[in-house]
């Protein structure tokens, strides 16, 4: 694994800071547009929830943007809180090799 300095960023600090900051929109305005609820876009921008394929696919609709940009964020995110949580354990783990063949 790729050693960071630094945790990446939760989709929901993007969200927030890159598209609803920037673009003037409102929370409430985004869970209209979205078929969703407040709480679900305020917990989401608030690191309190994942963001869900759902949500990623109908954000990367709403702002023009493809879906994996949105899954990769929460994957990276995921993979760095996991690693740094249970990195003893996941450091005890040794790659598979291949036993060789008697012939």
């Amino acid at each position: 694994m790729i050693k960071l300095k630094r945790a990446p960023a939760h989709p929901g600090q993007i969200l927030k800071e890159e598209f609803l900051d920037e673009l003037l929109i409102t929370q409430t305005d985004l869970a209209v547009a979205l078929g969703t609820t407040f709480r679900t876009i305020n917990e989401i921008i608030n690191e309190k929830r994942n963001l869900s394929t759902e949500i990623a696919i109908k954000l990367s609709k709403y702002f023009g943007t493809s879906v994996e940009l949105w899954i990769n964020l929460q994957n990276q995110f995921d993979i760095y809180k996991v690693y740094n949580k249970r990195k003893e354990l996941i450091d005890k783990v040794r790659p598979f090799k291949r036993k060789k063949l008697k012939v």
